[in-house]
């Protein structure tokens, strides 16, 4: 299947080397570009593309705000977006994964990584930026909490509670199915019972809960992680 993407940033040079590399994958087609983030939005309304990468700095329509415009708590059907950014800073990523980011880059990144970010924000997954993953859930914590006011509908069972600790800790299904010795269809049948009881669209929004509710101790942070998907 063809993931299709939009890709979003005011730079020409930059957007189209994004472009370059997004379309040479074989299995990804570039749909529409924007210059600032109105069009943006109104580029991804109009052909619903499977990914958006938006950067954060736009004209306009920050790439924060585009984001929250199609992916926020408050849009029905949220669209995936990937934000990418030549800023390291911790704010950035805690307000573009509020705003409903499955992916958090730096231009830097490398080819490799863009690609698996697009890749996971289509299949539902949120990939971060291996520079700031060990410090994105402390930044949750020194910003505010995200989703204060969320308890689950039913207690999480015992097992439950192990894959989220596992999942906040950065990782894979099949990882969490490897410690804890239990099949990957399994892994994902809890994942999704997680995000049903806590109302929760993917899963940084479980990895959040989790460490804003202690279930994850600091010694058992990511030292490096890159992905939650």
């Amino acid at each position: 299947m063809t993931i299709r993407v939009v890709v979003a940033d005011d730079q020409e040079i930059v957007r189209t080397g994004l472009s370059m590399i997004l379309g040479a994958q074989p299995d990804i087609e570039v749909v529409g570009e924007a210059a600032d983030g109105r069009r943006a939005v109104e580029l991804a309304r109009r052909l619903r593309p499977d990914v958006c990468l938006f950067d954060i700095r736009m004209p306009g329509l920050d790439g924060i705000e585009a984001t929250r415009s199609l992916a926020g708590p408050a849009v029905a059907d949220p669209l995936a977006v990937v934000v990418i950014t030549t800023f390291d800073l911790d704010e950035y990523v805690y307000a573009a994964l509020r705003a409903g980011a499955r992916g958090f880059l730096l231009k830097n990144s490398g080819a490799a990584l863009l690609s698996q970010a697009v890749h996971a924000a289509a299949s539902g997954d949120a990939l971060i930026a291996p520079s700031i993953t060990a410090r994105l859930l402390g930044a949750f914590a020194r910003t505010g909490r995200a989703m204060p006011s969320v308890h689950p509908v039913e207690a999480l069972t015992y097992r439950e509670e192990q894959v989220l600790a596992t999942l906040a800790r950065g990782r894979t299904n099949s990882e969490i199915a490897d410690e804890l010795r239990i099949s990957l269809s399994t892994v994902k049948s809890h994942i999704a019972s997680l995000m049903a009881k806590l109302g929760a669209r993917n899963r940084v929004e479980l990895a959040m809960w989790a460490y804003e509710t202690d279930r994850v101790q600091p010694a058992d942070r990511p030292p490096n992680r890159r992905t939650f998907g």
